[in-house]
């Protein structure tokens, strides 16, 4: 089993917490090339495991750099550091989602030795994750591939209730996707990442 970070957004953040979020997608880098027989061509059939090339497909799936089933991911999110009572000169983590207007009140004093001030999820160090997640399925499709059932797992039910809830699901999906960076037109290959979150750990 191995551990790796993840990034995700506020709002995907409070998807997981609330555990509406149990899929993620992210690019596929470098995209496949696929014959018309569904076959590997380009920079994936140079791309050896365990001494053999890869001709198909679905075995792009064992080359996913987030891992495979079993293994975990733990989420990095932007945080704070900042000064509780009783703690003294030392800042304490504060999550964004326990902001109340100008006022923060953490769910527990959680010491923490190196900074005050924001900071950024990419800078999140292992001991300040509060998401652990376990992958349980792991596959590569098209993007615009997506159904209705796999957007709801991707968190759209919450972000539903903080954004235009006129918009049907298909065009939340997109909007959210492009808010990112992605592009939508292009319908790129995506990993889609499948997992449980894990408690008490």
């Amino acid at each position: 089993m191995k551990e790796r970070p993840i990034l995700f957004t506020g709002a995907m953040v409070r998807a997981l917490l609330a555990g509406d979020k149990t899929q993620t997608r992210r690019i596929v880098k470098p995209q496949p090339a696929v014959s018309s027989a569904g076959n590997l061509t380009g920079e994936w059939l140079r791309r050896p495991l365990d001494g053999l090339l890869l001709p198909k497909l679905q075995d792009i799936a064992i080359h996913c750099p987030y891992g495979q089933p079993g293994d975990r991911l733990w989420v990095r999110e932007s945080f704070w550091g900042c000064d509780l009572p009783g703690f003294g000169d030392q800042p304490c983590v504060v999550y964004d989602d326990e902001w109340r207007g100008k006022e923060y009140q953490p769910a527990e004093a959680r010491p923490w030795a190196r900074k005050f001030g924001r900071i950024p999820s990419i800078h999140m160090p292992r001991d300040c994750s509060r998401i652990l997640l376990e992958i349980t399925a792991v596959r590569v499709e098209r993007l615009q591939s997506i159904n209705t059932e796999d957007i709801i797992a991707e968190g759209l039910s919450t972000t539903l209730r903080e954004h235009d809830a006129e918009k049907d699901l298909q065009n939340q999906w997109c909007d959210l996707w492009e808010s990112t960076g992605g592009d939508w037109m292009a319908n790129p290959w995506v990993w889609v990442v499948e997992f449980k979150r894990i408690d008490g750990e």
